[in-house]
């Protein structure tokens, strides 16, 4: 099915009126994803934003509850204020992140209600990618610039219109109520087909890195990989699968918060215990534990790459590190035999 943009601009305003609409605009730093009104308002023609749209699930910076002591009583306030929401113009590797954050937020003893009643709340309008950074690569870990998994609802630029599936129940439930859905010609289901089959141009193997890391903790591979970095976390806070945290307490007086923020694995006092102990005091043993979270860790754990492939830490790294040439480090890396 397709609909003309001018039908679901439309509709998009519509629904903006009965939802919170998160969409890509263009700002200062680059495209961001923030609150808009009108389907005009939003930025059609870019490559990735800069930061990724986790934020909206997983905040930077998100009080959990607030506490007050009088005398004796102490009463606590959830600070979790929820809203209907749409998420519009997430990209494949975006959408796909958050499966992966699911995946952490949710098991079997624990489910996180901050995350998941944003989630739970939130219904994902996917758009293809019409252009494809030479960053980007995540044709290596099973995706394409038009994948649909993680979307409730599936977009492809036809120029005029869109080409739209429903993914999800809640995306059949949204689509239901669109007007001026109509058939595709012949000409459009080819460009579509053509657009379905586009891969991202960089590539990287990693069919074999998790049964390789597996026994490369100790390797000498590790020991000038982390010489440039400047443990500055640009990698993980732009990255749309980390998900490390700090809680702590904000108190004044008789009165406080309870916080979660952003934290990483890149930062070196990110493993300090209270004891002043630090396993991870060196850089090598923080990218170390980046590679195999990502490509060893989280696959035995929860069976799949940590990584979609985005190239936001590629461009973010103020020393031009490379995720790809570490891939391929790790490829070539000789295993060492006891």
């Amino acid at each position: 099915m397709k609909i003309s943009k001018e039908k679901f601009g439309q509709s998009f305003d519509a629904l903006a009126a009965e939802y919170q609409v998160i969409a890509p605009v263009r700002d200062a730093g680059g495209v961001s994803y923030k609150a808009v009104k009108k389907f005009s308002e939003v930025k059609q023609d870019y490559l990735n934003s800069k930061l990724p749209p986790k934020s909206f699930f997983f905040p930077q910076h998100e009080k959990l509850l607030s506490y007050k002591k009088e005398g004796k009583d102490v009463t606590v306030k959830n600070e979790l204020n929820v809203e209907k929401t749409i998420l519009f113009g997430i990209r494949p590797c975006d959408a796909k992140g958050f499966l992966l954050l699911d995946k952490v937020f949710k098991n079997d003893q624990y489910r996180d209600p901050y995350y998941f009643e944003r989630r739970d709340n939130t219904i994902v309008i996917g758009v293809a990618c019409h252009k494809i950074a030479p960053t980007c690569f995540c044709s290596s870990l099973g995706l394409s610039p038009a994948s649909s998994a993680g979307s409730d609802i599936f977009l492809i630029d036809l120029g005029d219109s869109y080409q739209i599936e429903a993914i999800s129940d809640n995306g059949k439930f949204l689509m239901a109520g669109l007007e001026g859905l109509e058939e595709l010609s012949t000409e459009e289901q080819t460009l579509v087909d053509t657009i379905k089959s586009a891969e991202t141009t960089s590539k990287v193997d990693v069919s074999t890195i998790t049964t390789k890391l597996d026994k490369m903790f100790d390797n000498p591979y590790w020991d000038t990989l982390h010489e440039k970095c400047l443990s500055c976390n640009a990698c993980s806070f732009s990255c749309p699968t980390c998900h490390c945290f700090d809680i702590s307490e904000e108190v004044l007086k008789n009165e406080g918060s309870r916080v979660r923020t952003w934290d990483g694995c890149m930062a070196p006092l990110f493993t300090l215990h209270g004891s002043g102990h630090n396993p991870r005091d060196q850089k090598k043993s923080r990218w170390r534990q980046r590679m195999l979270h990502k490509f060893n860790y989280f696959v035995h754990n929860n069976g799949d790459i940590a990584c979609v492939g985005c190239g936001r830490c590629i461009k973010n790294c103020p020393v031009n590190l490379d995720i790809r040439q570490t891939i391929d480090g790790v490829n070539k890396a000789e295993l060492v035999v006891d």
